[in-house]
Protein backbone atom coordinates (compact mmCIF):
# COMPACT_ATOMS: atom_id res chain seq x y z
CA UNK A 1 0.00 0.00 0.00
CA UNK A 2 1.12 3.71 -1.18
CA UNK A 3 1.03 6.22 1.41
CA UNK A 4 -2.10 8.22 -0.24
CA UNK A 5 -4.18 4.81 0.29
CA UNK A 6 -3.09 4.68 3.79
CA UNK A 7 -4.00 8.49 4.03
CA UNK A 8 -7.38 8.06 2.69
CA UNK A 9 -8.37 4.93 4.48
CA UNK A 10 -7.45 6.80 8.17
CA UNK A 11 -9.66 9.68 6.65
CA UNK A 12 -12.26 7.48 6.00
CA UNK A 13 -12.08 5.68 9.59
CA UNK A 14 -11.97 9.01 11.28
CA UNK A 15 -15.35 10.08 9.33
CA UNK A 16 -17.16 7.30 9.83
CA UNK A 17 -16.34 7.25 13.87
CA UNK A 18 -16.98 11.50 14.36
CA UNK A 19 -20.11 11.56 12.51
CA UNK A 20 -22.18 9.81 14.86
CA UNK A 21 -20.63 10.95 17.86
CA UNK A 22 -21.78 14.58 16.19
CA UNK A 23 -24.93 13.70 15.74
CA UNK A 24 -25.63 12.07 19.06
CA UNK A 25 -24.41 15.50 20.33
CA UNK A 26 -26.65 17.54 18.00
CA UNK A 27 -30.08 15.04 18.96
CA UNK A 28 -28.95 15.33 22.36
CA UNK A 29 -28.82 19.49 22.47
CA UNK A 30 -32.30 19.25 20.40
CA UNK A 31 -34.04 17.39 22.96
CA UNK A 32 -33.10 19.34 25.69
CA UNK A 33 -34.33 22.38 23.82
CA UNK A 34 -37.57 21.03 22.67
CA UNK A 35 -37.79 19.71 26.84
CA UNK A 36 -37.15 23.35 28.18
CA UNK A 37 -39.70 24.48 24.84
CA UNK A 38 -42.42 22.08 26.31
CA UNK A 39 -41.95 22.57 30.14
CA UNK A 40 -42.01 26.80 29.54
CA UNK A 41 -45.53 26.48 27.66
CA UNK A 42 -48.45 28.25 29.78
CA UNK A 43 -51.80 29.54 29.07
CA UNK A 44 -52.30 32.59 26.16
CA UNK A 45 -48.70 31.56 24.70
CA UNK A 46 -49.68 31.26 20.90
CA UNK A 47 -48.24 28.27 19.36
CA UNK A 48 -47.84 26.30 16.26
CA UNK A 49 -48.23 22.34 15.50
CA UNK A 50 -46.00 20.27 13.51
CA UNK A 51 -49.07 19.84 11.99
CA UNK A 52 -49.40 24.19 10.80
CA UNK A 53 -52.29 24.45 13.33
CA UNK A 54 -51.69 27.60 14.52
CA UNK A 55 -53.65 29.00 18.19
CA UNK A 56 -53.69 29.83 21.72
CA UNK A 57 -53.12 27.65 24.28
CA UNK A 58 -55.96 27.52 26.48
CA UNK A 59 -55.27 24.12 28.42
CA UNK A 60 -52.87 22.16 29.93
CA UNK A 61 -53.81 19.13 32.03
CA UNK A 62 -51.85 15.63 32.27
CA UNK A 63 -52.74 12.05 31.14
CA UNK A 64 -51.18 9.50 32.67
CA UNK A 65 -47.93 10.03 31.57
CA UNK A 66 -48.47 12.38 28.82
CA UNK A 67 -48.92 16.27 28.97
CA UNK A 68 -51.73 17.38 26.79
CA UNK A 69 -52.54 20.83 25.28
CA UNK A 70 -55.57 22.74 24.49
CA UNK A 71 -55.46 24.97 21.26
CA UNK A 72 -58.13 27.69 20.76
CA UNK A 73 -58.39 28.14 16.80
CA UNK A 74 -59.93 30.83 14.61
CA UNK A 75 -61.66 33.91 15.70
CA UNK A 76 -65.12 35.26 16.25
CA UNK A 77 -68.15 32.78 15.59
CA UNK A 78 -65.48 30.45 14.24
CA UNK A 79 -63.81 29.34 16.88
CA UNK A 80 -62.66 25.88 17.66
CA UNK A 81 -60.76 23.91 20.39
CA UNK A 82 -57.96 21.05 19.78
CA UNK A 83 -56.55 18.68 21.95
CA UNK A 84 -52.37 17.77 21.36
CA UNK A 85 -49.88 16.41 23.25
CA UNK A 86 -47.07 18.88 23.75
CA UNK A 87 -44.54 16.49 21.45
CA UNK A 88 -46.66 17.66 18.44
CA UNK A 89 -45.87 21.63 19.04
CA UNK A 90 -43.26 23.30 17.05
CA UNK A 91 -42.88 26.43 18.15
CA UNK A 92 -44.07 29.08 20.87
CA UNK A 93 -44.28 32.69 18.87
CA UNK A 94 -44.82 34.81 21.78
CA UNK A 95 -42.03 34.05 23.77
CA UNK A 96 -40.53 37.27 26.13
CA UNK A 97 -38.14 39.08 24.08
CA UNK A 98 -35.33 40.31 25.78
CA UNK A 99 -34.91 43.49 26.61
CA UNK A 100 -32.09 45.83 24.61
CA UNK A 101 -29.12 46.32 26.86
CA UNK A 102 -29.67 50.30 28.08
CA UNK A 103 -26.34 52.35 26.15
CA UNK A 104 -25.12 55.04 28.41
CA UNK A 105 -24.86 58.50 26.96
CA UNK A 106 -21.21 59.45 26.10
CA UNK A 107 -19.87 62.25 28.18
CA UNK A 108 -18.80 64.82 25.95
CA UNK A 109 -15.16 65.96 26.97
CA UNK A 110 -15.13 69.68 29.13
CA UNK A 111 -14.46 72.58 27.20
CA UNK A 112 -11.70 74.32 27.20
CA UNK A 113 -11.54 77.34 29.18
CA UNK A 114 -9.27 79.27 28.00
CA UNK A 115 -9.23 78.62 23.99
CA UNK A 116 -7.98 82.12 23.58
CA UNK A 117 -4.25 81.15 25.49
CA UNK A 118 -4.83 77.88 23.96
CA UNK A 119 -4.67 79.40 20.10
CA UNK A 120 -1.77 81.49 20.84
CA UNK A 121 0.00 78.58 21.74
CA UNK A 122 -0.39 77.23 18.99
CA UNK A 123 0.36 79.88 16.95
CA UNK A 124 3.72 80.10 19.21
CA UNK A 125 4.61 76.26 18.34
CA UNK A 126 3.72 76.87 14.65
CA UNK A 127 5.81 79.81 14.42
CA UNK A 128 8.83 78.37 16.36
CA UNK A 129 8.90 75.45 13.90
CA UNK A 130 8.31 77.95 11.16
CA UNK A 131 11.73 80.15 12.43
CA UNK A 132 14.08 77.34 11.66
CA UNK A 133 13.14 76.76 8.30
CA UNK A 134 13.47 80.57 7.65
CA UNK A 135 16.77 80.97 9.14
CA UNK A 136 18.25 77.66 6.90
CA UNK A 137 17.07 79.45 3.25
Amino acid sequence: MDTMTIIMLVLIGLILIAYPIMMMRKNKKDKQNFQEMANSIKRGDKVTTYSGVYGTVTDIHQEGDRKIVTIETGMGKSKGYIGVVVEAIYSIDNQEIPAEPKVEETKQPAEVENKEENIESIEETLGQEENPKKKKK
